[in-house]
């Protein structure tokens, strides 16, 4: 057997350590689970070890695996860098397509716009926009399964780039023939009604598990009228009953016009929500990744200042990354 390997071969290692799991990795590789099987005995016998070995329903690094890991990450940076250092991008001539990872509420308010960005950039340039899942932004982005993520991801490794794009807080929502909507906005008011809560799964939970620690202190289980996935879920939910629901500013204000819904403050303090853009430092001196963090920086620059949506607190977003 030919024991030589190839620059993807070692990147199907790397993201086999990430991952832990041979049909995760060809899902994110978009091959077959054979082919990701061949690449590892190849790798085996080249490296003279099992490097993985399963143990219950994962595959786990052995010592030398564990021991490759980091020179590995160095060595493939190391040749993104390169490459990107040879390759000139030029949005009017680019046949490139850009892919987000984004939550749901990003899909809605982030995503029209930045595809109408695109649009007027350059006729060859195309967007994919990938929704969470359960698997952790961190080896998404390390799998080259996405350019960027947008988010609110609190907990993110330091290691991964990132630059801050805006700060949002909450307001509720309830329908505007809602038949006490003018005592909504005070605190009897509004621990008097009954809510939506939203338990949104994976990684995308950061923005709503704070909200939920407070709503769920203060509501008897009565007063819990339904729990759905997400905000825009919610949102509608609160739009044909007399539910309230309490979402991300911005994303209440987006929804309130096409689902006539009155918005308000909600009688309690949270912390800001920190929307950041979040990206591989393997990418990171790549011209034509270079050019979408700098589109999406003031995108989101301009809708701050009212040229896309209709946001109450102007905020400057944090210095380029």
């Amino acid at each position: 057997m030919d024991t030589d390997i190839s620059l993807r071969h070692l990147q199907t290692l790397s993201l086999l350590l990430e991952v832990g799991s041979l049909t995760q990795a060809a899902r994110i590789l978009g091959v077959s689970q054979p082919t990701v099987s061949k690449t590892l005995a190849r790798l085996r016998v080249h490296f003279a070890d099992p490097l993985l070995v399963r143990v219950g329903a994962a595959m786990h690094p052995t010592p030398k695996a564990m021991a490759l890991a980091r020179p590995l990450r160095d060595l493939l940076t190391a040749s993104d860098s390169l490459r990107a250092s040879t390759r000139v991008f030029d949005p009017a001539t680019s046949q490139r397509e850009f892919t987000c990872l984004v939550t749901e509420v990003g899909m809605i308010q982030f995503i029209p716009a930045l595809m109408r960005r695109l649009e007027q950039a350059g006729p060859g340039l195309s967007l994919r926009a990938l929704q969470l899942d359960s698997r952790p932004i961190e080896s998404r982005l390390e799998a080259g399964e996405a350019d960027v993520v947008v988010g609110y991801f609190p907990e993110a490794a330091p290691t991964l780039r990132r630059q801050r794009l805006y700060a949002d807080g909450y307001l509720s929502v309830a329908r505007l023939n809602h038949p006490r909507r003018h005592g909504l906005g005070t605190a009897t008011g509004f621990w008097a009604e009954r809510h939506v809560l939203m338990a949104t799964p994976g990684a995308g939970r950061a923005a709503n598990r704070q909200l939920d620690e407070i709503l769920t202190a203060r509501l008897s289980p009565t007063q819990v009228q339904v729990r759905v996935p997400s905000f825009l879920a919610g949102a509608f939910v609160a739009s044909c009953t007399d539910a309230i629901a309490t979402l991300p500013a911005r994303l209440a204000r987006l929804l309130a016009g096409s689902l006539d819904l009155f918005v308000f403050e909600p009688p309690f303090n949270t912390t800001a929500i920190q929307i950041d853009q979040f990206w591989h430092s393997r990418v990171h001196q790549d011209q034509g990744h270079r050019w979408l963090r700098a589109t999406i920086f003031n995108l989101v620059a301009a809708s701050l200042t009212g040229a896309i949506g209709n946001v109450r607190k102007k905020r400057k977003p944090g210095a380029a990354g």
